[in-house]
């Protein structure tokens, strides 16, 4: 089975990592300029809600980075489950990724729908470490599903993630804090040991994506 760190590594180059964080230290500097400059957002209610704030402005970040091409991929609005608002995704190659602002990184955000089903299609792909392999591909909710953390009110860490379809909690895979990457980070690869069999599996993986793409008319 193709390992989720070797999946996330060919969606989301390791040399881009640094510009997720530097994206977000311009985000969370923009939100507390934003909250000195504006006094209604100083009042005790709007200090309590400061993370929508830097919600928007981390938000308002990868939009313009996927625009100007820094962070090379799509990005699509797309509604909740309810009708309260949308939630910003970007698409990659093979895979989507969705933003969550968490106060504790070692479990995954809290449940919404979206993101529920996010989580049951990532073990309907070939990296679930079960062991076993979903032969019905009418079953395969979407494309594979990556989160991308960051903190709460101050920016202390960012991750990337797989979370685990048979854990509500846990990973099957997170990086190391994105926060501590040097600006400039080397290419990175599979092991060389396992460099065909990763292949294999990665073209496999792949092509089974585009094939359900294809018989759900997905762009």
């Amino acid at each position: 089975m193709l390992k989720a760190d070797v999946f996330v590594r060919d969606q989301i180059k390791p040399n881009l990592w640094p510009k997720f964080s530097t994206l977000l230290r311009t985000a969370y500097a923009a939100a507390d300029e934003l909250v000195r400059d504006i006094p209604i957002l100083q009042v005790k209610s709007a200090q309590d809600n400061k993370g929508r704030i830097i919600s928007w402005a981390v938000d308002f970040a990868l939009e313009r980075a996927v625009e100007m091409g820094t962070i090379p991929c799509e990005c699509r609005w797309r509604p909740f489950d309810e009708p309260t608002g949308r939630y910003l995704e970007l698409r990659f190659a093979h895979s989507r990724l969705t933003i969550s602002q968490v106060a504790n990184p070692s479990r995954q955000p809290r449940n919404v729908g979206f993101r529920e089903n996010a989580r049951l299609g990532n073990g309907q792909w070939a990296f679930d470490f079960s062991g076993e392999v979903i032969e019905k591909e009418e079953e395969v909710i979407d494309l594979p599903h990556i989160l991308f953390l960051h903190g709460h009110q101050s920016l202390q860490f960012a991750y990337l993630a797989v979370p685990s379809h048979i854990s509500k909690c846990s990973f099957l895979w997170r990086s190391q804090n994105l926060m501590h990457l040097p600006h400039e980070v080397p290419q990175e690869g599979p092991a060389p040991e396992d460099t065909d069999y990763d292949l294999n599996e990665m073209e496999l993986l792949k092509e089974r994506i585009e094939r359900w793409r294809k018989d759900n008319g997905q762009d």
